[in-house]
């Protein structure tokens, strides 16, 4: 009776020929990973948002700088644990003196309080750096933080709801704030204090 090794010397096989008839000796061995903030890697909420000038709300007089004026761009990504923990990646490129950027609470067009800290901190509470800081292009901030017991207010939201739930429904969106350290404030691209690039969060798997 020919042994399974036979069928690997047969001229015209089928793929699943060949996957059944692969050698005994162990061999490479290929990793396939997901990654960790790809749209339902392990089964977990994903939340995401693209950050530009544009959506920043700053009233200027006619001709002053706007942070629409920036070329800064940004993506923030979220991970929601089964624990509730939350775990981040946040990318600013083209931007000058970074200093400080948040979670807020605010419908889109809509100014809100700050509730969790992403950068230079990761939490409910930090402090900004003291500009400037140089340019930015990459990874500006990365890692998790737990969101239990941060409540956005009625005020901003229609109604008090957790945080995690007004970043689900689209409440709650990420600023990056710059600012150069030289008087005035708001001169133009990397010296925006109330914040330069901006993105409201939404849920990546209920778009």
């Amino acid at each position: 009776m020919p042994s399974a090794k036979v069928c690997c010397c047969v001229a015209v096989v089928t793929a699943l020929s060949l996957a059944a008839c692969a050698p005994e000796q162990p061999g490479p061995v290929e990793v396939i990973a997901v990654p960790l903030f790809d749209r339902g890697g392990n089964g977990d909420i994903n939340m995401h948002t693209h950050l530009g000038g544009d959506e920043e709300v700053l009233a200027v007089a006619a001709g002053a700088p706007h942070p629409s004026d920036s070329p800064a761009q940004g993506q923030a990504i979220f991970r929601v644990a089964e624990d509730g923990t939350v775990s981040f990646q946040l990318i600013a490129s083209n931007i000058n003196n970074a200093v400080q950027a948040h979670i807020h609470c605010g419908r889109p067009g809509e100014n809100g309080p700050v509730r969790i800290w992403l950068f230079p901190t990761i939490g409910t509470s930090g402090a900004a750096l003291t500009g400037p800081t140089g340019p930015q292009d990459g990874v500006l901030a990365e890692g998790t933080f737990n969101p239990t017991g941060v409540i956005c207010p009625a005020a901003n939201v229609g109604s008090n709801m957790p945080v995690l739930d007004a970043m689900r429904a689209g409440l709650a969106y990420v600023n990056v704030h710059t600012n150069d350290g030289v008087a005035p404030t708001n001169s133009g691209p990397g010296d925006f204090p109330g914040g330069e690039i901006r993105g409201q969060v939404g849920d990546k798997n209920n778009p």
